[in-house]
């Protein structure tokens, strides 16, 4: 780290959940139906770097600190998703809902300079 930097998040992580490995797979469908079976899903600060999430079952799912840089969000309803901290530079967000707390220049401002987006008060 550099003299008078402070890095404040931690850089995105991979991980061994089970839940993620399926989205790293684009295994959309059976992460669906776990999902809605109630299967846990800690997705927090992971590392979603191009993936085609298209089609996933967001419900109160938590990407806090998750990177989407070039990632296909396309039609998501992430209305009801932590987005604090995320990172969506260069995504495809066509027809993407976000959550009310974020605003259209912070998601703008993620989007075209992969700045972590911060919820309004």
């Amino acid at each position: 780290m550099r003299r008078g930097i402070v890095q404040t998040k931690e850089a995105p992580r991979m991980s061994d959940n089970k839940m993620y490995l399926l989205l790293r797979d684009e295994k959309i469908e059976e992460f669906n139906a776990l999902h809605k079976e109630g299967e846990k899903c800690d997705l927090a600060g992971l590392d979603f770097r191009g993936l085609d999430l298209r089609g996933i079952e967001t419900d109160v799912i938590d990407f806090s600190n998750a990177y989407f840089r070039q990632a296909n969000l396309a039609g998501l309803n992430l209305t009801s998703c932590n987005l604090e901290g995320a990172s969506i530079g260069g995504a495809n967000i066509s027809g993407t809902y976000f959550p009310k707390e974020l605003s259209s220049d912070e998601i703008m401002m993620s989007l075209n300079t992969g700045t972590r987006m911060r919820y309004g008060t």
